[in-house]
């Protein structure tokens, strides 16, 4: 079988010794021309080969679905389990003693991270990096947060649509993910703070020479990391996701961490909860002025010393598990105990902070019993305890089909309220929730308003948005039963969602409750609709929780 194994890999030029025991490493690579913020990825595969040369392994890259947020419909997210799949079994399937994940775009982070912890092999992984700053007239602007901003601004008439390409152009002006604190810089984050990235890994930008030296360091340590039979399981520990939890309050990362935090423990054993994120993070302290709660970009958060600095400040002050083992061999504490900042409006001190226990708070209440998702540093504080009138779109369509309607019966104080786009119902639970305002509040200086939804909204997004909520209406959730002129009451402070409707109204209109059909019949999009969790369980398929590890009993021929 040896031979049959080798002949066919020597058609590459390969000499015998490559074959003498080395260790054999996997480069799992989501490049895709249809995924804008990899395509910088072929060039630090290169650096991660060289790296693994370097230290005495064998490389094989290969390639697994990319997941490009900006381009596929109707929803990355209805992907990331399946390229949860792709990863998982192409790991199991070949001989690769450990793996290099190559990741950026939202969605194929965590996707990565799913696949690798069900087969649970040493593994490193290497973001790709933000994109440079964006610079328009002067301004900094940033990808997503500026997207939403000067669309409001478009369609308030304050900026013309020339202005608009301007800036369009001006934002993205190099290879690299999200510049702001967004989904794809927040799982950047989460893959340092779980220590399954190497220091730096979070905020480098992608075109600086040191993310390629970050790379090939990663190639190195993973040769490393075979021989010490460093697998992720040994990583990604209880109590990695607790120091994960606690540093997205911090960042004042994406509210979309949550469900992904959830998939990934799900796929490792690990008990994690919705509780979790509210006991362990909702009191943390925001140290990170960055869009779209602050003003600053990862660029910046790079040069005034990036997420090391942010680390250091949690482990001193006993927030974070110092003695967590990190992918380098080193503790989280023995990382970070050098870190510096250099720009203290970027980063804060955790006695003055940028904004006071602005963590991600979770609601519970008749209207989300199994808990929906805020993200308070991002929200108007004049919001946070607030009853309303319910104004109700029924579907996307219903939304995009009135929200420009000047007849539409709204007003500041209403509450958005958003139907059927969560995991089942879009499906695959799109970022949607952060539903646009109509225009003639707009035209009247109105820039937020509370809405509530079962969908999930950008990392770049920002506003009084209520998300996850679970169960979601597609599943028979209260938020299917809401109707227009209903109250609803939204006090974050007292972790409370509810609608005041009395028990036997809820009753008749569930009675009479018709679900919308589903949105497919036939293919991998049936099985999605048909096996995924909620919300509050990370939106995984219920047979994938858990691992198989890395044996396989049968031989191919």
């Amino acid at each position: 079988m040896g031979f049959y194994y080798r002949s066919w890999l020597r058609n590459r030029g390969l000499p015998n010794d490559q074959f003498d025991g080395r260790p054999v490493v996997g480069i799992c690579n989501t490049w895709s021309e249809l995924t804008p913020c990899n395509g910088h990825f072929r060039t630090i595969a290169e650096h991660v080969r060289y790296g693994i040369l370097e230290a005495g392994g064998y490389p094989l890259e290969f390639p697994v679905l990319s997941l490009g947020e900006t381009q596929m419909r109707p929803s990355a997210m209805l992907y990331r389990n399946l390229a949860s799949m792709d990863v998982e079994e192409a790991l199991r399937a070949n001989p690769l003693d450990g793996v290099v994940l190559l990741m950026g775009c939202d969605k194929t982070t965590p996707a990565l991270l799913m696949g690798a912890a069900s087969v649970d092999l040493p593994t490193i992984g290497v973001s790709g990096g933000p994109m440079l700053n964006g610079h328009y007239r002067g301004e900094q602007i940033g990808s997503g947060t500026n997207t939403i901003s000067m669309s409001e601004q478009l369609r308030a008439g304050e900026i013309t649509l020339r202005d608009f390409h301007e800036a369009e152009a001006a934002m993205s002006r190099s290879a690299g993910s999200c510049m702001t604190m967004g989904t794809a810089s927040t799982m950047a984050s989460m893959v340092e703070a779980l220590g399954v990235g190497l220091p730096g890994n979070a905020a480098i930008p992608a075109v600086d020479a040191r993310r390629n030296e970050l790379a090939r360091l990663a190639g190195r340590r993973i040769v490393a990391m075979v021989r010490e039979d460093l697998r992720l399981s040994k990583i990604l520990t209880r109590q990695a996701f607790e120091n994960a939890i606690r540093t997205l309050a911090a960042i004042g990362g994406s509210t979309n961490a949550v469900v992904h935090l959830l998939a990934i423990a799900g796929r490792m054993g690990v008990p994690l909860t919705l509780e979790d994120f509210d006991r362990l993070a909702s009191e943390v302290n925001c140290l990170v002025n960055l869009k779209p709660s602050g003003e600053h970009l990862m660029e910046d958060f790079y040069y005034a010393g990036g997420l090391p600095v942010v680390l250091r400040q949690l482990v001193e002050r006993g927030l974070l598990h110092a003695e967590a083992l990190t992918a380098n061999g080193l503790t989280l504490a023995e990382n970070v105990a050098e870190a510096q900042c250099w720009n203290r409006d970027v980063i804060h001190t955790y006695d003055a902070p940028f904004k006071p226990q602005a963590g991600i708070a979770i609601l519970h209440g008749n209207l989300c019993p199994n808990g929906a998702v805020i993200k308070p540093s991002a929200a108007s504080p004049h919001l946070l305890q607030h009853t309303g009138r319910a104004v109700v779109f029924e579907s996307i369509e219903d939304l995009h089909e009135r929200i420009n309607d000047e007849a539409l019966d709204i007003d500041a104080d209403s509450i958005m309220v958003l139907k059927y786009c969560g995991p089942k119902g879009y499906p695959g639970m799109a970022e949607v929730g952060n539903m646009p305002l109509p225009p003639k509040l707009l035209r009247q200086g109105v820039r937020d308003m509370i809405r509530i939804s079962d969908a999930r909204m950008s990392g770049t997004a920002y506003g009084t948005v209520v998300l996850h909520v679970a169960p979601e209406a597609m599943a028979g959730g209260a938020l299917a039963l809401v109707q227009n002129g209903d109250s609803i009451t939204l006090d974050v402070a007292a972790r409370r969602l509810h609608l005041h409707v009395d028990d036997a109204t809820l009753a008749a209109r569930r009675a009479a409750w018709v679900p919308p059909p589903a949105m497919a019949t036939r293919g991998y999009t049936k099985m999605y609709i048909d096996h995924v969790l909620q919300a509050d369980q990370g939106v995984d398929l219920d047979f994938l929780r858990g691992g198989s590890g890395s044996p396989v009993a049968r031989d191919n021929h």
